[in-house]
């Protein structure tokens, strides 16, 4: 766990909203700048889903307009313990996706046609060689490999970014939820939190599934719903290697206590939320193209939303300190599915003890690609979320590129794909094989 600040600074330069995993890389590149920057955390660092994914950290399968983010992120990760001086859990150990099909290896070939632009490194294993790569499995028709992508570890990560960005001079502050925003000719002036205002030249919003009340509050439409991410890790087991594994209806990757992390991959639950209502327009398109893997729930989250509020002052408690952590219930059927399906797929993980099961809310976009923007109609306020699953691989990038934006900087990459403003046009979505 990351050290807490106890005194909450008159003012800084930025304020960072969020101590997931991209908000603690903001603060981490901010600082490091020599930028005075808080971060505002209403709970503990990395406490939501940044420490409840997957720990995948890949370039391979995501949408092309995020593949440069992503590879400048691998870049990022491969020196995260000595730049922050800690232990993230990252190893560059590969991660394959196992084809059943003909089908799913001609989709894989698409992926890779649409992604000759990128230096990246992944290939297509036939038959004989996925046998090899992934002894203890049954017979794949073959693979899309990754050699150059890799894991961390999300129960330690954020905490270790975010120790690293307090020794480069930032305030972490957790326990301090930030209420809102005040303004003066126009422009952010402050950021308002339980303990008091900082006053501040520029804002970053970095807060998950909490990010679109926040912005609400502030006037600021920001199209995003939330699904229910499953997980469990098993006991220390002998498993087929140190590659992470995606089939069709399961994954797997080596922890570094010596058990693996599962889930089913292919299956996503979405709780019915009163957002769903009022965003159902803007989402028609994704749930025409993924309705067969979304279960739609409806049961006590619909109610839990229902009755927090959507607007408060800034002088009165607001709902993120009535929630410190989102700790939503696994779906354990979901779970159950995914070992089944495991232990079809690579007998050796038959009767292996599950330690832990545990979920997480995972913040989404209409196009499943995230903003990593300026908001134009709050000039000093920026916008880094909506990550649709993808948070914690491509994190420490992103946190880079919005502290870009914040100071001007040349950014890492090119940021337009990831503008506000396209959730307010007609969307087009180029699918991401995850």
């Amino acid at each position: 766990m990351a050290a807490s600040s106890d005194l909450l600074p008159a003012r800084a330069d930025v304020v960072v909203i969020g101590g997931g995993i991209v908000g603690v890389s903001a603060a981490l590149y901010l600082a490091k700048r020599g930028v005075s920057v808080a971060l505002c955390e209403k709970g503990e660092i990395g406490a939501e889903q940044s420490s409840r994914n997957w720990g995948w950290c890949r370039t391979m399968g995501r949408d092309p307009r995020e593949v440069p983010l992503s590879i400048e992120s691998l870049r990022l990760w491969s020196g995260m313990n000595a730049e922050v001086g800690g232990e993230t859990g990252f190893r560059q150990a590969g991660i394959a996706y196992v084809c059943d099909t003909q089908a799913e290896v001609d989709k894989y070939e698409a992926w890779l046609e649409q992604t000759r632009p990128f230096p990246v490194r992944s290939r297509l294993l036939g038959a004989a060689e996925t046998a090899r790569l992934l002894p203890g499995g049954r017979l794949w028709r073959g693979a899309l490999f990754t050699p150059s992508d890799g894991r961390a570890e999300p129960h330690l990560a954020p905490a270790a970014i975010a120790e690293g960005a307090r020794r480069a001079g930032a305030a972490i502050l957790t326990g301090c939820a930030a209420r809102g925003v005040e303004t003066a000719a126009g422009r952010i002036c402050a950021v308002v939190t339980e303990r008091g205002p900082i006053a501040c030249a520029a804002a970053v919003i970095a807060g998950g599934a909490w990010s679109r009340l926040f912005c609400g509050n502030l006037g600021v439409d920001f199209p995003q719903l939330k699904i229910l991410g499953s997980v469990m890790r098993t006991a220390p087991v002998s498993g087929p290697g140190e590659i992470a594994v995606g089939g069709s209806d399961f994954s797997f990757r080596k922890r570094l206590d010596g058990g693996y992390t599962v889930a089913r991959r292919g299956a996503n639950v979405a709780p019915i939320t009163p957002d769903h209502f009022r965003l159902f327009l803007d989402f028609v398109p994704t749930l025409r193209r993924d309705w067969r893997e979304l279960r739609l729930r409806i049961g006590r989250r619909f109610l839990e939303e229902w009755r927090i509020p959507r607007r408060w002052r800034l002088d009165e408690p607001s709902p993120f300190e009535t929630v410190r952590v989102l700790d939503p219930a696994p779906d354990n059927a979901l779970l159950d599915e995914a070992k089944t399906n495991l232990e079809r797929a690579f007998p050796l993980f038959k009767g292996v003890a599950i330690a832990e099961r545990w979920a997480g809310l995972i913040d989404v976009t209409p196009d499943a690609v995230p903003v990593i923007s300026p908001i134009a109609t709050l000039p000093g306020l920026f916008l880094a979320s909506g990550f649709s699953g993808h948070g914690f691989g491509v994190g420490p990038a992103s946190g880079r590129l919005i502290a870009d934006l914040v100071t001007g900087a040349a950014p890492i990459v090119d940021p337009s794909p990831f503008r506000f403003e396209r959730l307010h046009t007609k969307l087009s979505r180029v699918d991401d094989i995850a």
